[in-house]
């Protein structure tokens, strides 16, 4: 919670940068020309990526041998965003929520953590692809920067690191271990100095354990393991076309901007250090809408009003749905053999 108010603070001190004087009233200006019928549907739009990862979840599970109801993974999905926002742990916190509350419905660890680790590998590879069409695209219309080249590197790091962990680690997990025993051993010496001789809990072990057995289950239901990719990217294809509208909404129907507008936005809060780029993302995104022509105060608009959407909209459900998770209901479909789960 405390990093969430630093996160806030974050967004109203650049919001007063931003908005100085004149500005502010040409923002308000511009919110009030915006388009009804677009921010109508780029609301829908949004609500549809949430839905469509809730089916992602359901095929997760049913990758796993453990049907689930896609009404039944929504909450999951909320509370998972919620949990980040509170706990920015790399997206972790939300996949230990969806893995806690598995485990009271009477689901096993490993297969609840296989379930989440395929889900989380999946939102990244979704947001590559659309990320690639993005760029061929840019490419096309002759509007591709080279710096563009860095982040989908960067992306696909990303989603490549997580699966050679799961091949490799279920060929040869020592071989993996050994490779991230230095990165644990320095992420140990960085806790102690920074967080007053505090430890990090072992962690390499576990990782390849549950990557392991993630990669071991989905190579038993490659095609389950695929209706996971699809609805994702599904969900990335809903949040573009939500940007998309909300940009149509203030004026902005420049495909280059769009695009670069999109990528940007969903990158930085993938990577930034603060829940879900609070702050990093507004300003990071209204720089690239204004390097392609767009007005401070139409930029300005169109990512408080996009960021609306897509941050505080599903926070504030998520704080409402998360107590529907058996995490937080504290019910157990069958408490007594959790040990033995």
């Amino acid at each position: 919670m405390r990093k969430l108010i630093i996160g806030i603070i974050i967004v109203v001190a650049l919001s007063v940068v931003l908005l100085r004087g004149d500005q502010f009233f040409e923002l308000i200006e511009t919110m009030q020309t915006g388009a009804i019928i677009p921010l109508v549907l780029a609301i829908i739009s949004q609500l549809g990526k949430y839905v469509a990862q809730a089916f992602a979840y359901r095929a997760a599970f049913h990758t796993v041998d453990e049907p689930r109801r896609a009404r039944d993974t929504l909450p999951l999905v909320f509370g998972s965003f919620f949990m980040n926002t509170i706990a920015p742990s790399f997206n972790m916190a939300g996949a230990g929520l969806v893995v806690d509350d598995s485990r009271r419905r009477g689901i096993p660890i490993g297969k609840s953590t296989s379930a989440a680790l395929l889900m989380q590998m999946s939102i990244e590879s979704g947001f590559l692809v659309i990320m690639i069409i993005g760029f061929i695209v840019l490419r096309v219309t002759g509007h591709f920067n080279p710096v563009w080249l860095l982040m989908l590197l960067f992306v696909v790091a990303l989603v490549g690191g997580m699966s050679a962990i799961m091949v490799v680690g279920r060929k040869n997990p020592q071989l993996v271990i050994r490779v991230l025993s230095p990165v644990e051993r320095l992420s140990n010496k960085l806790s102690k100095r920074f967080r007053k001789g505090k430890e990090v809990k072992p962690w390499a072990n576990t990782m390849v354990e549950s990557f392991s057995e993630a990669a071991g289950t989905i190579g038993h239901n490659p095609k389950k393991a695929i209706m996971v990719f699809v609805f994702s990217v599904l969900a990335s294809s809903c949040e573009l076309v939500c940007f998309c509208l909300v940009g149509w909404a203030f004026g902005l129907n420049t495909v280059v901007a769009l695009v670069g507008g999109y990528v940007v936005a969903t990158l930085f809060a993938m990577i930034s250090i603060t829940p879900q780029g609070v702050g990093v993302v507004e300003v990071a995104t209204v720089a690239i809408l204004a390097a392609y022509g767009v007005s401070g105060a139409a930029a300005t608009a169109v990512v408080l009003v996009y960021r609306g959407l897509v941050f505080w909209m599903p926070f504030a459900i998520g704080a409402i749905l998360i107590h529907r998770t058996k995490s937080f209901s504290g019910k157990s479909k069958n408490s007594d053999s959790d040990e033995d789960k």
